[in-house]
C-alpha cells in the first residue's frame, strides 16, 4: 500500500511513493509549461502519476490508495477545484475530479505550500509535534500552519498567507497590492532587490565581482560578500535578517507554535543565517521570558516536502 504525491510547480511537476509514515520511495519529475493551456498540464499530470503507479508496481509496493495534488493558489479542498493559480493562468478548473476521472483512484486538492508544511510535520523537521509553522522563502514567502496536528485552511481555504502581511506600512510595492509585505522583503526576489539596490549603491564592493563569476545576482551575492568581509554585503545580510526575523516574530506572537520551520535556498547558509536570527526574534519575541519558547528550525525534506505532504492531505482531518 501507499499513496501518491504531485507537487504542481511553475517549472516542474514532481510525482512520487510515499508510505502511510511520509517515506518517499521514489520520485518522478516533468516540467510544467506554464505557458501551456490547462488540459495540456493535465494530461503530464496523468501521465506522471501513470509512471508512478508501473514503478511502484515493478517495485511491488502493493495498491495506491490515493493521490494527493499540491498546487499553487486558491485550492478549495472540499471541491477539489483550484479557483485561481495565477502563475498557472488558472480559474476554477476541476483538477481532483479530472484527475479521479483519469486515474479511478480518489483525488485530494491542496494548496502547496500547506502540502509542503504537511510533509514537514509528518516526517521533517516539525515530525511528533503538535503544532507549527513552516515557511518557505522562495520567489514568494509561502507559508503552512498546523495545530492540533491539523493543517489550519481557514474558512476560504485561504488562511496561512503569512507572507502577505506587512512589516512596513510604506515599503515597497507588492504584487498582493499592498505595500511593506513580509515577502517583498524576505522572499529570495526580494533579497535579489535588496543586492541590487545596494550595489548600484556601492560600485567598488565585492558583490560585483562576485555576481560577474556566478553570471547573475542571486540570493547568495551578498552572504558570499559578507563572508569575505564586504562591508555593503554585510549590510544587505544584515538588512534582510533583521526584516525575516521581524515577520518571524509577528508570526510566533500571534500563533505560539511548538516550532517555526524555515525553508528555500537561502536557507543553505546554515547557521550564518540561522543564528543571527534566532538571536533577533529571542530580543523582539512576547514571550522572552517564558521557560517554553517557539523553537525555530531548518526544513528538513527541501523540494520532498511538497510530495510528502501532498500524497498524505487525504489521510489529514
Amino acid at each position: 500500500m501507499f499513496y501518491i504525491g504531485v507537487d504542481i510547480g511553475g517549472t516542474n511537476i514532481s510525482a512520487g511513493a510515499v508510505s502511510k509514515d511520509g517515506e518517499l520511495f521514489f520520485k518522478k519529475s516533468v516540467k510544467t509549461g506554464k505557458e501551456r493551456n490547462y488540459n495540456e498540464i493535465l494530461q503530464d499530470i496523468i501521465g506522471i502519476i501513470g509512471e508512478v503507479r508501473q514503478e511502484a508496481e515493478a517495485l511491488k509496493l502493493g495498491n495506491a490508495e490515493s493521490i494527493g495534488l499540491g498546487c499553487p493558489g486558491s485550492c478549495n479542498k472540499s471541491t477539489g477545484v483550484v479557483e485561481f493559480a495565477g502563475n498557472l493562468n488558472w480559474h476554477h478548473v476541476p483538477l481532483a475530479s479530472d484527475v479521479q476521472k483519469a486515474t479511478e483512484l480518489p483525488a485530494f486538492l491542496e494548496n502547496d505550500a500547506r502540502a509542503a508544511a504537511y510533509g514537514e510535520f509528518i516526517s521533517g523537521a516539525a515530525k511528533g509535534l503538535n503544532s507549527a509553522v513552516v515557511i518557505t522563502l522562495g520567489t514568494g514567502v509561502g507559508a503552512g500552519i498546523i495545530i492540533d496536528k491539523k493543517i489550519f485552511r481557514g474558512e476560504n481555504f485561504g488562511g496561512g498567507e503569512i507572507g502577505h502581511t506587512v512589516i512596513s506600512m510604506d515599503g515597497p510595492p507588492c504584487t498582493c497590492g499592498r505595500h511593506g509585505c513580509f515577502e517583498v522583503f524576505s522572499s529570495a526576489t526580494g533579497l535579489i532587490r535588496m543586492t541590487k539596490g545596494f550595489m548600484d549603491r556601492n560600485p567598488d564592493s565585492a558583490m560585483h565581482k562576485i555576481a560577474a563569476e556566478m553570471g547573475k545576482i542571486s540570493a547568495r551575492t551578498a552572504f558570499l560578500a559578507a563572508k569575505q568581509g564586504d562591508s555593503a554585503g554585510q549590510s544587505v545580510v544584515d538588512f534582510y535578517i533583521k526584516a525575516l526575523a521581524c515577520g518571524i516574530t509577528n508570526v510566533i506572537n500571534t500563533l505560539q507554535p511548538d516550532c517555526l520551520c524555515i525553508g528555500g535556498g537561502v536557507c543553505g547558509e546554515g547557521d550564518y543565517l540561522l543564528n543571527p536570527l534566532k538571536e533577533f526574534v529571542s530580543k523582539e519575541v512576547f514571550t522572552k521570558n517564558s521557560a517554553k519558547n517557539t523553537e525555530i528550525l531548518i526544513c528538513k525534506l527541501g523540494n520532498d516536502a511538497g510530495i510528502i505532504g501532498a500524497a498524505l492531505v487525504g489521510e489529514s482531518i
